[in-house]
């Protein structure tokens, strides 16, 4: 029998409040401080029931930083109009973020990502692996890698200082007032010669 004012074994709920209790923890505390104790406490289960689902911490911590989007299918159909590329990556990114259980999720797992170096290895791991395969799949043939991690500091920049940082300018413009300003940046880096010395 379960103990009282613990979750039962199984289930997608379960699941997902370990996750956001492990998002919450490795946020706060960082992941070296975190213990598995800690999220099963957090989360309203026994330890056990933890490691019967993600292993280890690791696997926890890797399982806290997926993303709630498929990147690719995200930006799926963004070139339909190439002189505007630019301007759909970044307003399909940003009216996902202003979307506010999404936009938990994102700042949460940005936090968790950047709490400690092991945890900015698997983020940089996880990022690179998803949205910049994604954004690789709309650049020019030449340097589509730089490209797109030009694409994804430019984006990640903005994120950060709309959404983290809460930057007033960024905070209070429209989704559609930001895409039309970092458009034409984003569209560059990913279509227009870069000019890189030889």
């Amino acid at each position: 029998m379960a103990r009282r004012g613990r979750r039962p074994l199984g289930g997608p709920d379960t699941r997902e409040a370990i996750l956001s209790a492990a998002r919450e923890l490795f946020a706060d505390r960082g992941y070296q401080a975190t213990t598995m104790r800690a999220v099963g406490a957090r989360a309203g289960v026994d330890p056990a029931l933890i490691h019967h689902y993600f292993g280890t911490k690791d696997g926890l911590l890797q399982a806290a930083l997926v993303l709630p989007v498929d990147p690719v299918e995200l930006l799926a159909g963004v070139a339909a109009d190439p002189a505007r590329t630019g301007e759909q990556v970044v307003l399909r990114i940003l009216r996902l973020w202003d979307d506010p259980a999404v936009q938990h999720r994102m700042v949460g797992l940005l936090r968790v990502g950047l709490s400690h170096p092991h945890t900015v290895d698997v983020l940089r791991d996880m990022l690179g692996r998803t949205v910049l395969v994604a954004l690789v799949g709309h650049a020019a043939p030449d340097s589509a890698p730089l490209r797109a991690a030009l694409v994804g500091s430019q984006i990640g920049g903005l994120l950060l200082g709309r959404y983290l940082v809460g930057v007033p300018p960024l905070a209070q413009a429209s989704v559609d007032e930001l895409a039309a300003a970092v458009g034409p940046t984003v569209q560059r880096y990913l279509t227009e010669p870069l000019d890189l010395p030889p």
